[in-house]
């Protein structure tokens, strides 16, 4: 059997679309939207960046001292990760939290299963709170053009009523695991660099700030990127080590792969079949977006769907695809890259979490979250004329 990774499929698609000639070389390079990949990069430098001056053990710690019960961990491994990815990529954040929730566990002698699913279900949910939460929205930023602070506006709302619904969830599942004091445990190890700390949440903010001003988000987050390696007490490769380079060639792949199958015709002629006349139905193209990111994933659901955008809608059908996508996620155990990160980094640790286990969290909470987002879009549609 051969081992071909999701990095190696989209390596090899766009490489079968340039040699069967479909489209030229020169077509596929400028199918790719570089401003998403620049956004992209940039937000990884910063999120890695922030992890090599010891951000999150800082975090970690900080944890530790505050919290006295195991559910006022679980709350604060929610929230942390569901605001951290609204900010950074969701992806990274599973990365960089994953051990950390696993190291604090352990500490104090709790099973780290039901905040692991915290962490994995959190970070979906948190990072569909911002066009730069995770690789799905920041695409949907650069294609649409919608601005950052309306959309954050319009989706906040619904992250905040998500992370809640998590820790209901939860608790429900786990709830005699969950129940009693945390035990008296030692700080967490490793290297805190305040300066470099304070440094890179300065940079953070700033950039922050550009996006909510209006500003183009791949020229301030670049920026804000290029300043952090400017400097003498970080050697830059640590930094680069941070770096999902699999990500970023993943998504120069499928926009080779989008842009053959849009140059050949056959996205055309699916979008004239009769049947998709009804994909202008808010329900449709919501459940549409739901099944296309759990079967493709929602990267190339994205790429697909973006065609299907009615142009008289203006910007909200392109929040419904950001939102429902992102949910789509939570749905199984395959349905986003950050729930891989999770399991994965947790088997290293000898943690097992299996696809049923996380079934009994993923499925009702994706199922209750569709619901409300669908209810709460017709109403900001049909009764406050949103466009």
């Amino acid at each position: 059997m051969f081992r071909v990774d999701r990095a190696g499929a989209s390596i090899i698609g766009a490489s079968l679309i340039i040699a069967t000639g479909v489209i030229s070389f020169d077509q596929a390079a400028r199918t790719i939207d570089y401003r998403t990949i620049v956004l992209l990069f940039s937000m990884m430098i910063m999120t890695s960046y922030l992890n090599v001056s010891g951000f999150f053990q800082m975090a970690g710690n900080q944890f530790l001292n505050r919290l006295h019960t195991k559910k006022q961990l679980l709350i604060m491994v929610i929230v942390t990760t569901g605001i951290l990815s609204a900010f950074f990529i969701n992806d990274i954040v599973c990365l960089l939290f994953t051990p950390i929730v696993i190291m604090i566990c352990r500490q104090v002698n709790l099973n780290p299963v039901p905040y692991l699913l915290g962490v994995a279900t959190a970070s979906n949910i948190g990072s569909a709170g911002t066009l730069i939460g995770n690789p799905q929205n920041i695409l949907i930023g650069s294609l649409s053009r919608i601005h950052f602070a309306w959309y954050m506006m319009l989706a906040m709302p619904l992250t905040l009523l998500g992370l809640a619904l998590i820790y209901l969830t939860i608790v429900r599942v786990y709830r005699m695991e969950l129940i009693g004091p945390l035990p008296e445990s030692l700080p967490l190890t490793g290297a805190i660099h305040w300066y470099l700390i304070k440094k890179g949440l300065a940079v953070v903010v700033l950039v922050l700030a550009g996006f909510l001003a209006g500003f183009d988000p791949a020229i301030v987050a670049s920026s804000g990127a290029a300043y952090l390696l400017i400097t003498r007490r970080i050697k830059p490769n640590k930094v680069y080590s941070g770096i999902d380079f699999n990500l970023l060639v993943i998504f120069i792949g499928l926009f080779v792969i989008i842009g053959g199958v849009e140059h050949s015709g056959l996205l055309m002629l699916l979008i004239n079949m009769p049947w998709m006349k009804n994909i202008q139905s808010l329900p449709v193209f919501s459940a549409l977006t739901v099944v296309l990111s759990n079967v493709v994933s929602n990267v190339p659901a994205v790429m697909l769907l973006k065609s299907l955008i009615p142009p008289e809608t203006g910007a909200i059908w392109w929040a419904v695809m950001a939102i429902f996508s992102t949910l789509a996620g939570n749905l199984t155990l395959t349905g986003s890259i950050a729930n891989l990160i999770v399991v994965e980094l947790a088997k290293k640790q000898n943690v097992e979490i299996g696809f049923s286990t996380y079934l009994k969290i993923g499925f009702p909470l994706t199922v209750s979250m569709v619901m409300i987002a669908l209810v709460y879009f017709t109403m900001l549609i049909e009764v406050f004329h949103v466009s």
